[in-house]
This record gives structure tokens, sequence and C-alpha cells, in this order.
């Protein structure tokens, strides 16, 4: 259902259509090996359950923490990491953009530098990102000036080598009005833009057409970019986005608005490891596999982490190694996913694995309730059913000529 009560940003009559069609862009070498990869968006201190999982030729990494520059620098120049790498700020986690300050970080200027937007972007590159990531704060539902703002202090910048980070509330997708003022700001950036989208629990289940909606953005902002998300993150590249990044853990995979706390099923204590269900493509706490089969098989996972030697209801709590496992599982499944992706022709073809994908899934939840006799035991999460009923067609198909 659509909630009708959550604001929608203010309309501003000279930008709620797009620009004239942006010619092609500057492209850097950097960019070339971000194109076309899933990354994997982890914290510093859950970096060692998953590295050994990221596929170097697909993939790469988004490292997140205060200690996220140190540890970058630390993978590129002592530990020799040769995949693409980047540095996420994350401001938008504690500070709102506003229109005065829309890259909000908090950093103790040098003899050479003291813009912090510059001096985060420094900081980024000698650490050895692969681009670096402007630090920009949480651009709230109705805030369009403060997304004015941010677009414009980039555009002073003229360096196409710059993702620009666009951690925007997931209200800006509500609407066609107000989607189309987002990609009227978004197609002026000259170089890469890192969409990520703000909201509790499940973001792009909230509203109707929220997924669509992100698809629109896909084609038509190049170098569009999706980051810190779950499932959106093989959506968004199946429609064409340059690159995405799917998050290691739930905290990574939407953004909780600067003074909100996260909500979570408090019917439900966190007492194991989320564990990626493959079949159902959802994630679901350990104990809560273990419990729905009871005394019944559960699927044995042959990823490149399990090797055939755990089942799913083997991650029935927090202790010993058993996070660490469940965390690479996770990220081994979602290389397998990948690689098959990939393998598929851009276009409509890859939305169309996609779709299909999708629409498996949602059918797997009957046979696999039906098999373990509990009708409802494994119940679809909203974004699942979104994508499912979001079938390609040529108008969201990626214009592959323009976007390279």
């Amino acid at each position: 259902m659509t909630d009708r009560s959550a604001p929608l940003p203010r309309p501003r009559s000279d930008l709620t259509e797009p620009p004239d069609a942006v010619g092609a862009r500057p492209q850097s070498d950097s960019m070339e090996r971000l194109r076309d990869r899933m990354l994997i968006q982890v914290s510093t201190a859950r970096l060692g359950y998953v590295q050994a999982q990221v596929d170097p030729r697909r993939s790469g990494l988004v490292l997140c923490g205060t200690d996220a520059v140190k540890k970058a620098s630390a993978l590129r120049f002592r530990e020799g990491f040769t995949a693409p790498l980047l540095i996420d700020p994350a401001v938008y986690e504690v500070s709102p953009a506003t229109e005065e300050n829309p890259f909000p970080y908090d950093v103790e200027p040098t003899l050479f530098l003291d813009d912090p937007l510059e001096l985060s972007l420094a900081e980024q590159r000698d650490a050895g990102a692969t681009l670096p990531m402007t630090p920009t704060g949480y651009i709230r539902a109705e805030d369009s000036d403060a997304l004015r703002a941010a677009v414009m202090r980039v555009l002073e910048l003229d360096d196409p080598a710059v993702i620009f980070a666009a951690p925007i509330d997931v209200s800006w997708l509500r609407d066609e009005e107000s989607t189309r003022q987002l990609i009227a700001y978004l197609q002026m950036i000259k170089g890469p833009t890192a969409i990520m989208l703000g909201g509790q629990m499940d973001p792009l289940g909230r509203y109707a057409k929220a997924v669509n909606h992100l698809r629109q953005l896909v084609a038509e902002v190049p170098e569009a970019a999706l980051l810190r998300t779950d499932l959106a993150a093989f959506g968004a590249l199946a429609s064409g986005a340059s690159f995405t990044a799917f998050g290691a853990s739930s905290r990574y995979r939407h953004i909780v608005a600067p003074g909100e706390t996260a909500q979570t099923n408090k019917r439900v204590p966190i007492r194991s490891p989320h564990v990626l269900f493959p079949e159902l493509m959802a994630f679901f706490l350990g104990e809560t596999i273990a419990k729905r089969y009871g005394g019944a098989d559960a699927p044995v996972c042959f990823c490149a982490s399990c090797e055939g030697n755990l089942a799913l209801d083997a991650f029935t709590s927090n202790r010993d190694k058993l996070p660490a496992a469940a965390a690479a599982h996770n990220v081994a499944v979602l290389m397998e996913w990948l690689r098959t992706l990939t393998s598929v022709e851009p276009g409509m073809a890859r939305q169309q694995w996609w779709y299909d994908r999708c629409r498996k899934a949602l059918d797997q939840y009957d046979v696999i309730n039906t098999s373990i006799r509990q009708p409802g035991a494994f119940k679809s999460r909203p974004q699942l059913d979104r994508w499912a009923l979001a079938a390609p067609d040529e108008a969201s198909a990626p214009r592959s000529d323009s976007r390279r």
C-alpha cells in the first residue's frame, strides 16, 4: 500500500522537465574499470568475512566506517588489492544536506586544503580509491534546494573523475513529477552519480511505482550507479546502471535518515546472522530458517563458500564462526548471480533475465512452504513483488549508444 503521509519534494517549475539531451561525457580508465560491476559494500570490521568471495573480475569493494580511508590504503598499497575500490564517507548517516552546506564533512583543514569537499576527495585519491566520492549529506524528500546546491558545487569542480553521491529519500521516487525533477538535476552532473536510497526497512517496497521510477532514473541519467542497496543492485544493473553495490549487511542495504532509529521486527530478536536463501531471493535470520524446517531436511548449499558442507539451517547463532560463514555464503551466492547476469547480453535480454528470475523466486515460496507443510512460513518481501511486476519493455531498455 502507498503511504500518502510522506512529504513530496517541492515542485520547481524551472526543473520539472529534464534539460536538453546530454552529449557524450568524458570517460576515464577508472570509470571503465567500474563499468558493469556489482561491488560489495561492507564495513571495515566485516571485510575479512567476505573479501575472499569477491570476484575481482566482476566485482570490487565499497568500504565504510571511520577507518575506511586507512583500510583502503592498506588494501591497495600493502596487500596489493587490484579490483575496483571505493570509499564511502557516509556523511549522510549523521547529517542532512542543506542549501548552505550540502557536504557536511567534519574534518580539520590542512596546510594545503581547507575546503571539506576537496579534502575528502583528496584523501580518497591518496588512499587508492578507483574514483573519489563526494561526502554528500542526506537529501530529504522536500529539499530540492539542498540537491541543487550539491549539484552546483560539484559542477564547479569541473571534474568528471568524481562520483557524485546522491543519498536521497525514497520519496523522490514516489511519483512521476518528483522523479522527473530528480532526473533533471542529476542529468547536469558531468561524471558518474551514485544513487543511494533512504527509508526504513525496505525503501523500494514502500511505494507502488518506486521500482519503475528507479528504472527510469537509471535509463535517463548518464552514468547512473546504485549503491548501498540489496536486490535493486541486480535490477539496476540489468536496467543499464553503470555499476552497483550490494550491502554485505542489512545496515548497508539502505539508509536510515539522520536522527531516526533503524526499525526492526521487534517480535523476532536477532540472535543469528542474516542468511541469503537463494531460491527465495531473500534474507532470513538463520534461526528462522532452522525453525521453519524443524525436523525436515533443509537445502544443502553448494555455493563457493559452503561447498556442500552446510545446509541453510546451519547458521543458528551469532557465536563462534557462524556470522563469518553466513556472510561468506551470502557474498558467494551473489557472485554466482552476478556471473550469470553479466554473461547475458546487455539491454532487453538482461532485463528479461532479471524479471524471469524474480518471477521464479516468487513461485518458489508456495513450493517451499508446501514442502515443509507450513503455508505462509516464508513470505516474500515487498521489493521482490515489485520487481516481479516490472516486466521489461523497449522504453526502459538502456540506451547503450549514449552511455559509453
